[in-house]
């Protein structure tokens, strides 16, 4: 079997239109129904709500979680109230790669940086199907696409099968959509 991964040269938000558009198609190819996204300011949300208007499909948007880097979240109330009045979900869940300072373990912090080895996006994608499936966003054994980015709008996408944090090794990444071509930095060869 083959098929197409698009790499990117950069990362991040200059990628979000492109990872929308190949989002949408593996979706429409595969009859996949729901989306779940990383959004941490909306403008990411806001472009998916757009791109994915009168497809029938749902998004599952997953902001940073209260608290997390500071006392006020920068998700807007006001685009939460409009993407549900839309059919989508808001989940603010518990960042599940953040928790070595709520159980005091560094398991959560050793996983994500061996997911970033494939590149912070990679990382997230994880995550958030992980905290939508614990929200009851999407469900357990449901085949889903999850889109993220590395620091701001979308660059990497995958197709997943998704299951709860307590359940995590059910998760399946079956495909790669798209991601960052990660480049090796000299200086951090000799690390």
């Amino acid at each position: 079997m083959e098929d197409k991964i698009t790499y990117f040269e950069q990362e991040g938000q200059v990628n979000t239109d492109e990872v929308l558009a190949l989002v949408k198609e593996k979706a429409q190819a595969l009859g996949i129904r729901k989306i779940v996204l990383a959004s941490t300011r909306g403008e990411t949300a806001r472009s998916a709500a757009e791109a994915f208007k009168d497809s029938g499909i749902q998004l599952v948007v997953i902001p940073w979680q209260f608290g997390f880097a500071t006392d006020i979240n920068p998700f807007p109330r006001e685009l939460v109230r409009e993407l549900e009045s839309k059919g989508h979900l808001v989940h603010f869940g518990t960042m599940l790669f953040h928790t070595e300072k709520l159980y005091g373990d560094k398991t959560p912090q050793l996983m994500a940086n061996l997911l970033r080895i494939f590149g912070q996006g990679t990382k997230v994608c994880v995550e958030i199907t992980m905290m939508a499936c614990d929200g009851g966003c999407i469900e357990a054994g449901e085949q889903v696409i999850a889109f993220a980015g590395t620091a701001s709008g979308a660059d990497t996408a995958m197709v997943l099968t998704a299951s709860p944090s307590t359940k995590m090794t059910r998760l399946k990444v079956h495909e790669i959509i798209c991601k960052p071509l990660l480049q090796a930095k000299p200086e951090s060869m000799n690390a």
